[in-house]
């Protein structure tokens, strides 16, 4: 078995791939790519079990066959390689020999054979998007699942498709992002969740991606397909909460703000709150928005005023300020717009503006309690 190949047209496929494998593995042939070769068609794979990607690259041979090369050190040594073509070569004695324009290297391989088959999706429903809009949807969701192993479900985001758009949802049980696209629809009613490790690899790749993606699901498992690419990942069992009936319908008080310059202002303030509750106090009278914070214990305390445009009833409500920080950086608009019902309800934020045709973001924080 023998292939040429571009050194930095591997490295780009292989890094990528490189994301899939845990730095400890239970079985030793997991810490390999699989490499199939089929004539001028390579297919390169990565699997940690659970998640299982792969790539085909176009090179320069005449031969077929599979070996499994040792990733980290594959990943070093082409990461030190100017553009050059490289000659690989399997030989007899259990080694995989490059030839570089200056040199020879030679790692030991195992045999492909041993590596886990990817699983085959039976029956899957269907659903094809443009690879910028997935990127988006996991992006602006991904940041509000929980990390709780007791609580699995609430780990990944939630996909919700039907006839009249694409909904993706996110929480932790303090913050919810549910993220709507009424342009792309699919022909059928599904819903699954998927695991956080298949969508930050796919949101890398997508980002500003032009092309389509088949997305290809059933009940155990999804299969996204892409350009050369095809990831394959099993869904996270479980039932998803009801977040629809987390969400408040009736919120007459509402705030109009500039983002960045509340950003700004509750990053700074909350330098001074409480190193372990984070809270930040908003108090909203007339176009007036006073935000504090205090750490009793340091006697650090701040507070900032803020002209901003408001209708309803004087109030006070307290958050974490880490949540609202990540919410108000994940939006892209020049204003938002937060909505309160009472100081113990959760409170709505939306973007005013910079959204597409179609296009719908509702983020939900909870409060944290005031100590008047």
């Amino acid at each position: 078995m023998k292939f040429i190949v571009s050194s930095t047209y591997l490295l780009k496929q292989l890094q990528v791939l490189g994301g899939v494998i845990n730095s400890s593995n239970t079985l030793p042939i997991l810490d390999n790519f699989l490499f199939e070769l089929d004539n001028s068609t390579l297919t390169v794979s990565a699997s940690d079990l659970e998640t299982t990607m792969s790539s085909t690259l176009d090179v320069e041979s005449d031969s077929t066959g599979s070996v499994a090369i040792p990733a980290r050190l594959l990943l070093d040594t082409l990461k030190t390689f100017p553009e050059q073509p490289l000659t690989f070569v399997v030989e007899d004695n259990n080694t995989v020999e490059i030839s570089s324009n200056h040199g020879k290297y030679a790692l030991a391989y195992a045999d492909g054979n041993e590596f886990p088959k990817a699983v085959e999706l039976e029956d899957p429903s269907k659903t094809v998007v443009t690879g910028d809009v997935l990127a988006t949807a996991i992006s602006k969701t991904i940041f509000a699942a929980g990390n709780d192993d007791l609580r699995p479900v609430m780990s990944g985001v939630f996909f919700q498709f039907s006839t009249q758009g694409l909904t993706f949802v996110a929480t932790d049980a303090h913050k919810l992002v549910k993220y709507t696209r009424e342009d792309v629809k699919a022909n059928q009613v599904a819903e699954f969740i998927m695991p956080k490790k298949p969508l930050n690899l796919l949101k890398g790749i997508l980002a500003a991606s032009e092309d389509d993606v088949t997305i290809e699901y059933n009940e155990s498992n999804a299969k996204f397909t892409f350009e050369n690419s095809i990831l394959i990942c099993r869904l996270i069992d479980g039932k998803y909460p009801n977040y629809e009936a987390v969400i408040p319908k009736e919120n007459p008080n509402k705030l109009v703000i500039d983002r960045t310059q509340f950003l700004n202002s509750v990053r700074r303030v909350s330098i001074f709150s409480n190193k372990t509750t984070h809270q930040i106090r908003l108090k909203i009278a007339g176009a007036e928005l006073n935000i504090s914070a205090e750490d009793i214990d340091y006697s650090n305390k701040a507070e900032e005023r803020l002209t901003c445009d408001y209708q309803g009833d004087d109030m006070q409500i307290g958050f974490n300020s880490r949540f609202l920080t990540e919410m108000l950086n994940n939006l892209n608009s020049d204003e938002v717009q937060l909505e309160m019902s009472m100081p113990n309800r959760a409170g709505i934020l939306t973007p005013i503006d910079g959204l597409e045709e179609g296009e719908q973001v509702t983020m939900l924080v909870m409060p944290v309690m005031l100590n008047s």
